[in-house]
């Protein structure tokens, strides 16, 4: 099973690539990719969304793949597009589901669009930066240190960063991925690096990065910044799934969101990884998502 990217124009004169797999007549789940990345599907995500009677929609965030790039975009920015998106394939109501860097994103929906999002699954989600009783760097692979550093130091210092991991991810092989990952997956995690999970990270990344890295860019600063909404007060249920082996994004993240998100459902699993989680949970998180 194979979709191509719908490019549509928003209201203001963007454009976004948008993919759509599976029934109309079935309620959307609408999934946030990680980052950097885009969003470009695979077939076992779509698989097991139609399997739990979804239709798959998503799309790469401004900056990545042909998406038109919206400098100084917040995390709470992404709710007006996600709005958009539904409008225009005529949904009201939808699930939303976001991995990794696409967690925020996710939660913001939840937040900020609680009349239109029937609930949220979080996985492996990062939590707000400054977010109080958490140390946010602690744990996390060195790689994500050096880039969350230069986030923090300024734009000079990250497009630095950028400027060199740019050429590298955006023509990476499949076999390449795990040893591209280097200190941000432990065993768990390469275990869970099968041939279909590296071509499509490989893939995910070639789509997003083949213009620019100013979507992964963005997506580094606004998690670093205020996000432009409170994770207490959100109403809609949001399931939030973590892994005890991510390097990624540490457990303790998971914890964090999991006592600070109002509506959380917490799934907190010592034994999983950050890839392995998703691989591995996927059917159960979309049975529990909607339950």
């Amino acid at each position: 099973m194979t979709v191509s990217p719908i490019p549509i124009r928003l209201r203001d004169g963007r454009s976004l690539d948008v993919w759509v797999a599976g029934p109309d007549d079935a309620s959307p789940l609408l999934f946030h990719a990680g980052t950097p990345s885009s969003g470009l599907p695979n077939e076992s995500l779509m698989s097991a969304v139609q399997e739990a009677g979804l239709r798959l929609v998503s799309f790469s965030r401004p900056g990545y793949g042909s998406s038109t790039r919206r400098p100084g975009r917040s995390v709470a920015d992404v709710a007006a597009d996600t709005a958009e998106v539904l409008d225009h394939i005529g949904a009201e109501k939808a699930y939303v589901l976001g991995w990794s860097g696409g967690g925020p994103h996710a939660l913001a929906c939840a937040a900020l669009l609680p009349e239109r999002i029937l609930g949220a699954a979080l996985i492996g989600c990062v939590a707000p930066y400054r977010a109080d009783g958490l140390d946010w760097l602690a744990g996390m692979g060195e790689e994500n240190i050096e880039e969350f550093e230069a986030a923090l130091e300024g734009s000079e210092r990250l497009i630095a960063f950028m400027e060199q991991a740019w050429p590298i991810f955006r023509a990476i092989s499949p076999g390449d991925v795990a040893d591209g990952l280097g200190g941000l997956v432990d065993e768990v995690d390469r275990a869970a690096i099968d041939d279909e999970l590296a071509g499509w990270i490989a893939a995910a990344w070639h789509d997003g990065l083949r213009h620019s890295y100013w979507g992964w860019f963005d997506d580094d600063v606004a998690f670093t910044r205020p996000w432009g909404f409170d994770t207490g007060v959100i109403g809609v249920p949001v399931h939030v799934w973590q892994g005890g082996h991510d390097r990624m994004v540490p457990y303790a993240h998971g914890e964090w969101l999991s006592r600070q998100v109002g509506s959380a459902c917490p799934h907190l699993h010592p034994e999983h990884g950050h890839l392995s989680l998703a691989v591995q949970s996927l059917p159960a998180i979309l049975r529990e998502l909607t339950a």
